[in-house]
Parts: structure tokens; C-alpha cells; sequence
């Protein structure tokens, strides 16, 4: 043992294995103040938030910035971004897990099929539950969920934010607060990386492309009907047939990632 009570002496410790520190970026900041506006000024939905030039000017960012950010909380399904109108608000950030965020940011593109598979294993948990419960009101919840989708094709936010309220929707009708919560930290986590492009870039993933619409809805429309249908199965398989293109999906982003650099 050497002089300083460390074995070998003054050999420097080995600090390999230590993690990075994760540097948060600037939109995810002005993402979360705007969160927090919604939340503190109890803004209802279908409340325009301010322009993007005094959302820049109030935070001291630039219109980019704040762009990207609004689009971080389109994933969340908080706000809906309507082109040549603004941004709108969408639900209350309190029903969703306030980790999110830190959550997205913290996570490692090696993780993500190990992330996939557990946001799986969460809607299948929940649409088992409610298909096998659900009551005529729940069933007008899912269905609503499904035509608020349907109306939203053609428009890449409000896709995005519809889908994850759709998910959300199916999810709750178990009952469940606490296991909504955690699914929902989990799906916008796990979209976070399948759409960074569009956050970042504004660029439209192939899969959204006006032309793949119809093949979107139809990975959508079996799981309310096996919901209305009370069939759990059916929901079960449904939701299956959802995460493989959900994979495949980030299968292409991970691609372009890499093409990328």
C-alpha cells in the first residue's frame, strides 16, 4: 500500500465507469418555464400561449429556442402547435409526471429497446384492464381519443400530441393514476428520441408523411375496438402490432442518428 493509503502508490484512480455529467440544452429550460407558466396561470384548454417572438423576449432566448421547446411539450401532449395560429394548450402539465423532461434528457440511445419494451409492458398492463372493465363513458374516452387523431392527420404536432394523449387515454381507463404516471413518463421519453429530427430540425419522420396516414390510424383503430369489444386479446395483440412499428420506427431514427454522426 502506498504512502497515500491507496493500493499502488500515486496511481490515479480509474474514473472510466464514472457517468457524464448530462448538460441540459437551452429549449429544454424554456420548455419547462413555459410548463410551469401553464400551470401557475391555471391556463385552460384551448388557451393561446404568447406569440413565439414574446415567449423569445420574455425568456431571453431566440425564436428557434423557443420553437424546439414548444415542440418538446407538443410530445408531452401539453401543447398543440397550429400552423399560421400559434400554439395552443392542450391539458393541464399536472396530470403527467413532472420527471419527463429530465427524464428525455438523461436518456442513452443503448437504453431505448430496453425502454421500448417496458413502455410495452405498461399498455399492455393497462389495456388489459380496460378492456376487460370498461364502462360505456370509458369507451366514449377511448373512442374520442381515436377521432381527435383522426382529425389531427396532416398536421405533424397535433399528430404527435394527439397520439400521446390517445395512449395516455387508453392507459388510464384501468384506474390507475399511479401506473398512467409512470407510462406516461415513459412513452415521452421513448418519443423524445424517435422524433428528435422534428424537435431539433422541424424535420417530418417517413412514417408521418400524409401518404402513410391511413397506415397510422390502422395501427390505432383495433385497440378501441377491442376495447369497445371487450376482448382482451385482441387488445393485447393490438397494442403488440403498435410497438413492432414503434421499433421499426426507431430503428429509422437510430439509423439516421448514426448516418448523422
Amino acid at each position: 500500500m502506498g504512502g497515500n493509503g491507496t493500493p499502488g502508490g500515486n496511481l490515479p484512480v480509474d474514473i472510466s465507469a464514472m457517468d457524464k455529467v448530462v448538460v441540459k440544452r437551452l429549449s429544454d429550460e424554456v420548455a419547462e418555464k413555459i410548463r410551469t407558466f401553464i400551470l401557475e396561470r391555471n391556463l385552460e384548454e384551448g388557451t393561446r400561449l404568447p406569440s413565439e417572438r414574446v415567449l423569445a423576449e420574455q425568456f431571453g432566448a431566440s425564436r428557434p429556442t423557443v420553437s424546439q421547446a414548444l415542440r418538446t411539450l407538443s410530445l408531452m401532449g401539453l401543447v398543440e402547435i397550429r400552423r399560421g395560429s400559434g400554439a395552443y394548450v392542450l391539458r393541464q402539465p399536472d396530470i403527467t409526471m413532472r420527471a419527463s423532461v429530465n427524464l428525455m434528457l438523461e436518456l442513452e440511445a443503448g437504453s431505448i429497446a430496453r425502454l421500448a419494451d417496458f413502455r410495452f409492458w405498461l399498455e399492455t398492463l393497462g389495456v388489459r384492464q380496460s378492456a376487460s372493465a370498461a364502462s360505456a363513458d370509458a369507451t366514449q374516452l377511448a373512442r374520442a381519443a381515436l377521432e381527435r387523431l383522426r382529425t389531427s392527420i396532416g398536421e405533424t404536432s397535433s399528430w404527435i400530441a394527439a397520439d400521446t394523449i390517445f395512449h395516455s387515454t387508453i392507459v388510464s381507463l384501468a384506474g390507475n393514476p399511479y401506473l398512467t404516471s409512470i407510462y406516461e413518463s415513459v412513452h415521452t421519453a421513448l418519443i423524445a428520441f424517435e422524433y428528435r429530427p422534428w424537435v431539433e430540425n422541424n424535420e417530418v419522420p417517413e412514417w408521418l408523411r400524409p401518404d402513410q396516414a391511413e397506415a397510422q390510424m390502422a395501427l390505432h383503430e383495433p385497440i378501441v375496438a377491442a376495447i369497445e369489444a371487450g376482448d382482451t386479446e385482441a387488445a393485447v395483440e393490438a397494442v403488440r402490432h403498435h410497438h413492432e412499428a414503434m421499433l421499426e420506427h426507431l430503428r429509422q431514427s437510430r439509423a439516421a442518428a448514426a448516418a448523422d454522426g
